[in-house]
């Protein structure tokens, strides 16, 4: 099977909670495909999004574009709700003056329904998050 991007919504992918919301940037945003477009978060962390797959998909590789994020967890649950996560991995991002962070997570495969981003602190009030990708096979479960 060709592995492809499985955090779209395009694809069938669903930002189901984020902890901030402003109109003109929407968490949806975040699984547009487009790096031009972000969710923003506004102030306090941590903040967190839950990105839904609606079934189970098995990830090989992820990828987070973002600005300001200076800590952040990644889990990943396998239940049928948003609920029992497990942590993947959690890292100190580098500071990028003026230009997106880009940052490439190679895990060992992993199957997942549920993906949770807690950015756990920023290198300043607010940060944003352009894009996730999430590269992976959907499972035939």
């Amino acid at each position: 099977m060709k592995s492809t991007d499985l955090c779209l919504s395009s694809g069938g992918a669903e930002v189901v909670l984020a902890t901030s919301s402003d109109e003109k940037y929407p968490p949806e945003n975040i699984i547009d495909g487009s790096s031009e477009t972000f969710w923003t978060t506004t102030g306090m962390f941590p903040q967190e999004f839950i990105i839904s797959f609606h079934k189970c998909v098995k990830i090989s590789k992820l990828t987070i574009q973002c600005y300001l994020v200076r800590r952040l967890r990644i889990e990943k649950s396998l239940s049928k709700d948003p609920v029992d996560f497990e942590v993947c991995t959690e890292k100190d991002l580098q500071y990028t003056e003026g230009a997106l962070q880009t940052e490439e997570f190679s895990l060992p495969e992993f199957q997942a329904t549920y993906l949770r981003f807690i950015i756990k602190s920023a290198f300043d009030h607010f940060v944003s998050v352009h894009t996730v990708m999430a590269e992976g096979v959907a499972e035939n479960i």
